[in-house]
């Protein structure tokens, strides 16, 4: 068993650039499923411990801590809300008509996605739906806030939009981003939770004249969302340092392909939106 590319290591902490659909703990269901932490220990022995969590399908930065006293520091500052963390994820934006339906959209009559806009609302587990999280909008809930900023948007020659957007979150709740992005109306492309079961990203649907249409599979086939850097106080020198990820390769295809053969519809402006609880 390998374990994921090494993003940085030293005597207190190692950083991986984990992959898409690698669990990061044991599952509580199955504990025979590869995971990283068990790979982790195996060839580093069990002082190694995780710092925090990503999702299994999503992909980026984690960090562990090699030292009882360098975990504490770490998590510290996880529980104070005093990391940077910045996401990036291709979302689908269905039609106005559709998302205006959504808890906290975000949208206007254009379709468009406001460059910059910040959801509040609070989360927890869905009773209804184990595994999952709902958004509380009245009592009930943790409170999880979230700033996006649109980066690129893109519509296809038949009307399908998606759009490339960064995530900042302040809060570290479960599924955050994907049920954030989704009560926003902007779904995740490949949310097979939270988001639209049927979208998906074709090359076919985006260059004219196309072949193979039969056994064409999408641009993306994981839930498209990773985390691009984590910047952290060291617990030895005390310093601010960033830890990157680099985006990847498939998802550098499908930018490549939206840009070159979708149109860019997106619109400037100076100020941001807030949806809140």
């Amino acid at each position: 068993m390998s374990l994921p590319p090494i993003i940085h290591e030293d005597d207190a902490l190692i950083a991986f650039d984990k992959p898409s659909g690698l669990l990061v703990a044991p599952d509580r269901w199955d504990k025979s499923r590869e995971n990283l932490m068990g790979n982790v220990h195996a060839a580093m022995g069990k002082g190694v411990a995780n710092v925090h969590r990503l999702d299994a399908d999503t992909s980026g930065v984690l960090l562990c801590a090699k030292t009882k006293p360098a975990l504490d520091f770490l998590s510290g500052q996880f529980q104070s809300k005093s990391v940077g963390k910045v996401y990036h994820a291709l979302v689908v934006v269905p039609p106005v008509e559709e998302a205006m339906k959504v808890i906290a959209a975000v949208r206007d009559d254009s379709g468009l996605l406001p460059e910059t806009f910040s959801i509040d609302l609070a989360l927890d587990q869905d009773e209804a739906h184990p595994g999952r999280m709902r958004v509380f909008k009245k009592r009930g809930g943790k409170p999880s806030l979230t700033d996006f900023r649109t980066l690129e948007c893109f519509q296809t020659g038949r009307g399908q939009r998606f759009a490339w957007v960064e995530c900042r979150p302040h809060t570290g709740r479960t599924h955050q981003l994907r049920v954030h992005l989704a009560a926003a109306g902007a779904p995740i492309l490949g949310d097979r939770f939270y988001g639209i079961p049927e979208a998906g990203l074709k090359l076919s649907e985006l260059k004219r004249r196309y072949k193979n249409r039969d056994d064409e599979k999408p641009l993306l086939q994981r839930l498209a969302l990773h985390a691009s850097e984590l910047t952290v106080r060291h617990p030895y020198t005390l310093e601010p340092m960033s830890l990157r990820a680099e985006i990847p390769h498939e998802f550098e295809v499908a930018l490549k392909y939206l840009r070159k053969f979708a149109s860019q519809p997106c619109r400037r402006s100076g100020g941001g939106q807030t949806a809140d609880s």
